[in-house]
């Protein structure tokens, strides 16, 4: 029988020691309140961010901080050409906690930035989210609405640090729509996101461990006319009251336990293999671009392999129907940091 705690009201994300309340929902109902946070400011990790994809291409936006370091900005590539576009992008020097990102990944919220040539905003407002980013020979406009009302939510503890956690929320499954255009080579390039593009919210509010490791898996698309999608990860923290993997389909939330990332990691390249403990979930990624992200700076240690690529298999509902996957464009990732 499963150990994970389920919240069904609003709970908050530490208790009066600073400790976590570990558990999921399908809605946004944990409280973050960074001054419950029991541990050195430097320590704290928050971020906003958002990504647009179809089949050709990504558009990601980044607005967070792990308190001594902070990054606005865009990252644009063309993964099925391996092709990464130079695109607006500020790094922060001791931000702490100037950007004043949301308490709440659902409640209405306005995150901008403008310096340097550079903007950035960020908005929610009764549950549709507008992204706009500009910059010398760049401009992307990205509106993204849900297609269900669900979402999820969790709080991990860390064994080895009472006082560290992670507060998560994925809203997978949202309809994007917009464009990006840049500069490049001379020419004025524009690329649309219309029909079956899709975007994801990873909103991460925390305090880690030195060192961490971290798989995830994020995709979206149509099965049988309705919009499916899947979120899943393991490999951080303690994961037994609450894990991040579940399945969307046609408006309904279907929660997974544990989930497997099979990978050979002396070449990522290679087909990964995603599976649940339960039977319920067997899917093959079979990868046609790396974006691997790399910072070594001081004792800042990072490395992400971002595998996009083409999932096929098999996902189980609640009530037991076995949905065919069948080349859904997306990705899966491994990290490893030291922040």
């Amino acid at each position: 029988m499963s150990a994970e705690i389920r919240y069904t009201s609003p709970w908050p994300v530490l208790d009066a020691r600073g400790r976590p309340n570990p558990g999921w929902a399908d809605e946004g109902l944990f409280r973050y309140d960074r001054r419950a946070i029991k541990t050195a400011p430097w320590r704290i990790k928050e971020w906003d961010f958002y990504q647009v994809s179809d089949a050709e291409f990504c558009l990601q936006f980044t607005f967070g901080h792990a308190a001594y370091a902070g990054n606005v900005g865009c990252m644009l590539f063309d993964f099925k050409n391996g092709v990464r576009w130079a695109v607006p992008d500020k790094l922060l020097a001791l931000p702490f906690g100037s950007l004043h990102l949301p308490a709440s990944a659902n409640d209405d919220s306005r995150l901008a930035y403008r310096a340097k040539g550079i903007e950035m905003t960020l908005e929610t407002k009764g549950g549709v989210r507008e992204l706009f980013a500009a910059g010398p020979g760049f401009e992307a406009r990205v509106t993204l609405l849900p297609t269900t009302g669900k979402c999820l939510s969790i709080v991990v503890p860390f064994s080895e640090k009472p006082t560290a956690f992670y507060a998560n929320q994925k809203n997978n499954c949202m309809a994007a729509e917009g464009y990006v255009a840049w500069q490049a080579g001379g020419k004025a390039l524009r690329h649309e996101f219309r029909q079956n593009a899709w975007g994801i919210l990873d909103w991460g509010r925390g305090v880690w461990p030195f060192s961490n490791e971290w798989y995830w898996s994020n995709g979206a698309g149509l099965i049988n006319g309705h919009p499916f999608g899947f979120n899943l990860g393991c490999g951080f923290g303690d994961t037994s009251r609450a894990t991040e993997n579940v399945l969307f389909y046609g408006g309904a939330r279907h929660k997974l336990g544990p989930v497997q990332f099979v990978l050979d990691k002396s070449n990522y390249m290679a087909p990964w293999r995603l599976r649940d403990t339960e039977g319920r979930l067997d899917l093959t990624l079979t990868p046609w671009y790396d974006r691997t992200t790399r910072t070594k700076l001081l004792w800042v240690d990072n490395e992400c392999h971002q595998m996009f690529g083409r999932f096929t298999g098999t996902a189980v509902l609640d009530d037991g129907t076995a949905l065919a996957v069948t080349d859904l464009i997306s990705f899966a990732e491994h990290a490893r940091n030291n922040w």
